[in-house]
């Protein structure tokens, strides 16, 4: 298997990625970089920015609330990690399957962790002001509005890193479905450069993070332990069917919000 296309995590936290940052998305190549938001401002009526009035700062960095790991940008009062992704409910026997995956994989990277949550990412982490997060997520709520529901499947073990290579993670990348997660990360991006923010990956793997460990532990997961790991799955009873999934909505996490928006 080829070597690890960098991600699209942050490095604060398991979505802020929104974690987003796990996941994250990924990507192959490095984006641009990000410019200053633009000066043109969207009127927001009072009494919905009153709504956001007592958590206008946007929360608190604490380093001891998320396993060690390093913001890839610093924490300031008014801006929030905004993070574009589809969740991945988790069942019975998918958490079933991680119980087998992630055993196997602390033979060789003992400090590896289940992830709290599972997505796919869509957007990288970037940061909205605080005024910015409402009018962000209508234009966001009119871009995906046409999308229909569609069935993916994600059953191939992939290694991945952050921008920073200061996280790694191992994941599930999707071996059908693509096509419409490019369409998807197409229209986000067009709401990204909307609000002059950073696009996605021009070369994205998307994918589902099932485990993280602080580090690049990329030479000892590499190899032996993902050819391991592939037989696990391809060997799990009914994996096929398990691991083809539904995707039925978009969401946006900013700071502590969450904004879900159904598919057709």
């Amino acid at each position: 298997m080829s070597a690890a296309p960098l991600v699209g995590y942050s490095s604060s936290g398991s979505e802020d990625e929104a974690e987003a940052a796990a996941a994250a998305a990924a990507g192959r190549s490095k984006p641009s970089g990000q410019n200053p938001l633009p000066t043109q401002r969207f009127p927001v009526p009072d009494s919905v920015l009153s709504m956001f009035s007592s958590t206008e700062e946007g929360p608190e960095d604490d380093r001891t609330k998320h396993g060690g790991r390093i913001r890839t940008f610093p924490h300031e009062r008014g801006n929030w990690a905004t993070h574009i992704y589809i969740p991945y409910e988790a069942k019975e026997e998918f958490l079933d399957l991680l119980d087998m995956l992630l055993p196997r994989a602390q033979t060789f990277v003992p400090r590896l962790v289940r992830m709290e949550e599972f997505h796919l990412s869509l957007s990288q982490s970037v940061v909205l002001r605080h005024h910015w997060i409402l009018p962000f997520v209508q234009v966001l709520k009119d871009h995906m509005a046409s999308f229909q529901r569609f069935f993916f499947t994600a059953n191939q073990v992939k290694i991945y890193t952050n921008q920073e290579k200061t996280r790694t993670f191992i994941g599930l990348e999707v071996s059908s479905g693509h096509s419409q997660f490019l369409d998807m990360v197409s229209a986000v991006d067009r709401v990204m450069e909307e609000f002059d923010l950073t696009t996605f990956y021009q070369d994205p793997s998307f994918h589902v993070s099932l485990a993280w460990c602080v580090g690049d532990a990329r030479l000892q997961l590499e190899g032996q332990c993902l050819r391991e790991l592939q037989e696990i799955v391809d060997e799990f009873e009914d994996s096929e069917m398990l691991l083809r999934v539904l995707a039925e909505q978009v969401r946006c996490k900013s700071g502590n919000k969450f904004f879900s928006m159904p598919l057709k």
